[in-house]
């Protein structure tokens, strides 16, 4: 079996590729025509074109790897059929699960490599994509580092108006403490022109500005030209941060990101959420292998294409079904984890049932 499960595997693995490439030339094509009109509104040199399909690559393999890997299992089980090779194979004593072990072995590494890959190289890459978008494309998106508000604990807000990285100096800043037991009465506010870090003692210091105490039906304001008694949370890096989209960070951020809306007393639900579909998206190629490949052993009226149409209209119907429960999740009906992998399990289980119905 050793002859065969490499001839098996390299048939596998080039379909996969070539799977691949044709789906990404048909997404490019499809994405340029959708995006033509802003390339030419805005003047986008080519170089800069070029180097957003290229940074926007990894995410189209991540989106299209399930069916890529669904479609090569396929045609190299049809191929192989219509070769009269599968015949062989059974005749010779290999059943159906000895068969599809080289399949089930490379799919499960594939799967593991895209939580890596899905997990740390698609961010990076998402977050020049988005970089373009803002700078060459207008497309009209909040910069990471103006107009920044967030919650820094569970009763103190901070707005920013613009944030300078290089000298980790906030400029135009409000900060608005409110009653730990009553959300609706403000302590006092904090109204500056600028807050500088200290690295030394990693602390914010206040410059030029007013506080603002409220005392039951009293205010005092008090003038100050540096203020350090202000309990913060955050540091310089952490701005920037806050301001990223889910899509743009690598899964240990997304766990701290959780971990701060938490501590903050937002609802971390959909950042938690996005954290396991990383996991659960990295493996339905595992999934969807596992429950396609069994249904294209039996010869169908109509070949290889209604086979093909048949498992990729159940592929779409996994996709659908996770982002359906995804959305019951994200209103609290269902357990970030169960959410995001309910679809694997429930197609899992149906993979299982087809296992045990194939002929041996």
């Amino acid at each position: 079996m050793k002859k065969i499960d490499k001839y098996i595997s390299k048939q596998f693995l080039q379909t996969i590729l070539f799977a691949l490439l044709i789906f990404i030339l048909i997404f490019i094509i499809i994405d340029v025509f959708e995006k033509l009109d802003d390339f030419l509104d805005n003047d986008v040199p080519k170089f800069i074109i070029i180097k957003y399909y290229l940074v926007f690559l990894p995410d189209i393999i991540r989106l299209i790897f399930p069916v890529s890997v669904l479609l090569a299992g396929l045609f190299t089980v049809g191929k192989m059929a219509n070769q009269n090779e599968l015949t062989a194979i059974k005749a010779s004593g290999v059943s159906v699960y000895r068969f599809m072990i080289p399949f089930v072995l490379i799919t499960f590494f594939i799967s593991l490599f895209s939580v890596y890959f899905g997990g740390y190289i698609v961010p990076a890459a998402n977050k020049e994509r988005v970089y373009i978008e803002q700078n060459f494309m207008k497309k009209g998106l909040v910069y990471a580092g103006s107009n920044i508000i967030f919650q820094d604990s569970k009763n103190k807000i901070v707005t920013i108006s613009y944030f300078d990285v290089r000298n980790n100096q906030a400029n135009r800043i409000c900060i608005q403490q409110f009653d730990s037991s009553n959300v609706t009465k403000m302590d006092y506010r904090i109204d500056a022109r600028k807050m500088l870090y200290d690295t030394t003692s990693s602390s914010w210091i206040i410059v030029k500005g007013i506080k603002r105490i409220f005392d039951n039906d009293r205010e005092y304001n008090i003038k100050f030209d540096t203020l350090k008694s202000v309990v913060l949370h955050f540091t310089p890096q952490e701005v920037i941060k806050k301001q990223e989209k889910p899509e743009e960070m690598t899964l240990p951020e997304l766990k701290n990101y959780a971990e701060d809306q938490l501590r903050t007393g937002n609802n971390p639900t959909r950042v938690e959420i996005e954290y396991y579909s990383r996991y659960a998206y990295a493996f339905s190629s595992l999934v969807i292998i596992l429950f396609g490949l069994p249904l294209s052993f039996d010869k169908r009226r109509g070949g290889l294409a209604v086979q093909f149409g048949i498992n990729l209209l159940i592929t779409f119907a996994y996709l659908v079904f996770m982002k359906i429960s995804q959305s019951f999740g994200k209103n609290g009906v269902f357990n970030p984890i169960l959410t995001a992998w309910l679809a694997n399990m429930i197609f899992f289980f149906a993979a299982l049932i087809n296992l045990y119905r194939v002929r041996k």
